[in-house]
């Protein structure tokens, strides 16, 4: 959600509120139908039943007209604040993207800011990260529940995925991916380039 007043470094903003926000768009009510699956893969946000809420992470997607300070000008970049520098018990994660992988204008920068909720000021936890990126041209701030299943899927075969954490190298998701491959099949997924298809003579 955007956060009024933010121009500038973004030290000064005001975390906004939250809380869903009532939702305009008129709902069209369908017959209810079945449908019926071997198994069934899905994210968290689907399974609140079989989920649990493990911890919160703040957001803050900050739109720019520079690329970040002290880079030599790079186009995309990624920072990794270690928790011990900024007195913290998790670490903050920055990454940086611009024209040239088409997620922005050129002349315009998207950086995402992001860490581990620990206090009731999620915002504030989040300065030294956003402090680094200078002049902010507009930003919006989410908090969110990180959840987590329940069970592994086996026996209900409703095999659920974790929620995303902080980090902005999708380490942990391919991990999660990983593992989620290995509770439906039983075994590992090899990713080793003689056990892939050979994909161009399969289309000949």
């Amino acid at each position: 959600m955007p956060v009024p007043g933010c121009s500038g470094t973004g030290a000064d903003c005001p975390l906004p509120d939250p809380s869903p926000q009532p939702d305009p768009t008129p709902h069209r009510h369908t017959r209810a139908q079945s449908v019926k699956s071997k198994l069934v893969v899905g994210d968290p946000s689907y399974f609140e039943d079989k989920t649990r809420v493990s911890y919160q992470v703040v957001r803050a997607i900050c739109l720019m007209s520079h690329p970040v300070p002290n880079t030599d000008g790079a186009g995309s970049c990624q920072v990794i604040l270690p928790q011990k520098q900024v007195g913290r018990r998790s670490d903050i994660y920055i990454s940086a993207l611009g024209s040239e992988l088409e997620v922005a204008p050129a002349g315009k920068f998207v950086a995402m800011v992001s860490t581990t909720v620990e206090t009731a000021e999620p915002l504030g936890e989040l300065r030294p990260g956003i402090e680094l990126l200078g002049p902010v041209d507009d930003m919006f701030v989410e908090v969110v529940d990180i959840r987590e299943p329940l069970e592994d899927g086996r026996r209900d075969r409703c095999f659920v995925s974790r929620g995303y954490d902080p980090t902005s190298h999708f380490e942990s998701t391919v991990e999660d991916v990983l593992e989620l491959y290995w509770r439906i099949t039983g075994r590992n997924l090899d990713l080793s380039a003689n056990k892939l298809p050979n994909l161009q003579q399969q289309g000949e």
